[in-house]
Parts: structure tokens; sequence; C-alpha cells
């Protein structure tokens, strides 16, 4: 979406509020929702005190800094690292010909592409993420998407013919990193990177450096609602309570984090999905076999940054629950919630994986 198609809130944009140029600002209250949700008061966990939010629209969706209130000057530097998100959408979407990311995409395979040190480093964690994940995070898997994309709209499945032929354009231990040069090449004709699975999990740990950089140390942001970065206390309590949705009702609340320095994500198929046949199809894909993975309703993850959280909990939910607990288990500062699918009619049992009792709250 170009900058001037952009909506502005109330008719006016956030130049009109603050200096800056992101697209629009609001200052709420207690209740708002933010994430699955800033946890209104009730008698489960922690609770949630007045706040002051401040939001733009960018990557399709709503990235929002949830502060504590204190000295009105901060909201300058607030709106500031929000113009970020906008600076790393130009950068990283595919959905604009003339983006950094378009251009590696269209050259890379021809030669090696410099890339920016920042957006280099953010490649370097795919690749480590998807040796770790054996496959099962992928940011290549752009032809598969768009072929279930295709399907769907004619009312199909793939055929095994049409999802091999996506597979051979898909891979990334086929894009070759050269750190010295801070260059990318692709030896794969037909490969292209499309960072929807950890970008907006980046995004939210750039504004918080940003936000950590200008001495600002209690905050939340988050970026659509399912991923999050979290530093320092709301309420005194230790860190900011969000909910955790229901899986099976999306309209309830299942539980409450308590997150501190770290970031969260949560994927799930319950929304996005369509029928075939009577089969249901979610839209997470695993890009090793490009057949939707259907062994969780979601999987919440928790970790160090939100970028890694981003992308981990599509792998995990990949995965499935035996190889999670494994990764989990050699990755200390990695915790998942997992809700299986319900077995014979039973409700929903939720499996935590070194998630800390003292910061988990469970309706």
């Amino acid at each position: 979406m170009s900058d001037d198609a952009r909506p502005a809130a109330s008719g006016r944009s956030r130049r009109d509020f603050l200096t800056g140029r992101a697209i629009r600002a609001e200052l709420e209250e207690t209740g708002e929702k933010i994430a699955d949700a800033l946890v209104k008061q009730d008698s489960v966990g922690p609770r949630s005190a007045e706040t002051i939010r401040l939001s733009t629209t960018a990557m399709a969706t709503e990235f929002s800094i949830i502060q504590n209130p204190g000295p009105g000057q901060r909201m300058t530097i607030t709106s500031d690292a929000l113009d970020l998100v906008h600076e790393l959408e130009d950068q990283m979407t595919v959905y604009r010909e003339q983006s950094t990311l378009m251009d590696i995409n269209r050259q890379a395979y021809g030669q090696p592409v410099e890339v920016e040190t920042q957006l280099f480093g953010l490649f370097q964690l795919c690749q480590k993420l998807h040796e770790e994940t054996a496959g099962a995070f992928d940011p290549t898997s752009g032809p598969l998407i768009a072929l279930w994309k295709q399907c769907r709209d004619k009312g199909h499945i793939p055929t095994e013919d049409e999802l091999c032929t996506a597979l051979q354009q898909t891979g990334m231990e086929h894009v070759l990193l050269d750190e010295l040069q801070k260059t990318v090449h692709f030896e794969r004709s037909g490969l292209s990177l499309n960072l929807g699975g950890i970008g907006k999990g980046f995004a939210l740990d750039r504004i918080g450096a940003f936000l950590q950089k200008n001495e600002m140390n209690d905050y939340l942001v988050h970026g659509g609602r399912s991923s999050i970065f979290a530093r320092g206390d709301h309420n005194q309590q230790g860190g900011w309570p969000v909910g955790i949705m229901n899986p099976a009702f999306r309209n309830q609340r299942y539980g409450t984090i308590l997150l501190r320095n770290c970031g969260m994500s949560t994927s799930g198929s319950s929304v996005q999905f369509f029928r075939h046949e009577g089969q249901r199809y979610g839209h997470i894909l695993d890009p090793r076999s490009g057949w939707p993975a259907a062994e969780a309703l979601s999987v919440t993850v928790l970790a160090p940054t939100a970028a890694k959280a981003d992308a981990l909990s599509t792998a995990f939910f990949v995965m499935g629950l035996e190889k999670t607990r494994e990764y989990c288990d050699n990755h200390p500062q990695v915790g998942a919630l997992i809700i299986p699918p319900p077995q014979g009619g039973r409700s929903l049992q939720p499996i935590s994986l070194g998630i800390p009792d003292e910061i988990l709250f469970l309706i």
C-alpha cells in the first residue's frame, strides 16, 4: 500500500498530532485490546491498569506501542519508533515491486547481491532457524503459498505434480549467504524470499531497540495482535499481562501470560482455512511436503526476540508436539504452549513446554 493510500484516523495524519510521518495516532486507556488482548481485570491472573497507546498501520496490519502513563515528551519518541515500521515495510515487502526484497529476488539467481547489514542479519537468522527446525521454517515457501491460494480460489486442492513443481522452487538451503561480503545468492532458479513469517517480529525488535536506546524501559509493542514484544513492568506485576485467545471460541480468552523482556507469537489455523470435499485445510503449510499442517489448533511461543518467536510459532505448528518438545529442551530460552485438537469430545488440553508456571495463568 502506498503512503498516499494509508488511512488517517479521524481524517488527519499523525503529522497533524506529532512530528513524524506514520499514519495515525490515538491515545486509549484501560480495557483496549492488544495482541490477543491486554488482559482486562478479572479473577484469573495479573491485571491491567491505565495505559497509553500509539498506533500505525503497516504490513497490512496494526502496529501499536503501549506504555504506562508518563511524561508527554515520550510521545515524540514513540512516534519516531513507529515510523521505523514503514521504512522496514519498504525494505521487506513482496507487495511492492521496488522494495529491497523484490530487487534481491529479481537479481540474486544471476549474481550475488549486496544486502544492508541488519537485513542480512535477518537472512542469517532465517537460515539458522531453518536448520534448527529441520526445514519446518522456510522463508522461500512462497510458491507453495501461491499454489494453494490459486487452488482454493478455483475450488480444488493441488495435484502431486503441481506440488512437486512448487517444491522445486523452494528451499532455504539453496540461499547462499556470504558473511564477509554481506551478499545473498540463489543457487536455484525460481527461488525467492518472503519474510511474512518473521518480518513483523523483526519490526517489533527494531522498535524495541529504538525505544530502549531512548531510555524507555517499560512498554509493550505488537503487530497484528499475534506478534508481541514486552519490556519492563506494568501495574507493578513484574511484566505485561497478555491474553491467550481460545482457538475453538475466538471471542473467548483461554488464559494469560505475564510477558517481560521477551517476544511472543501465536500461530493457528482456526480462522484461515477452506474445505474441499468435506476435508478441512488450514493455511499453515509444511514447507517440506507442501501440505497443510494439522497437528495443533494453536501454538504460542515465548522467545528472547519477537522475530524468533514469530518464526518458531509457525515452525512448531508444523513440527508437532514431540519435535517441539525436543527443540525447547535444547533451547531453554524458548517456551511453547501447544493446544492440540480435542480428542473424543474432550475439552482443550493445553501442553506447556518450558514456560514457567509463575507467568502462565490458564482459565
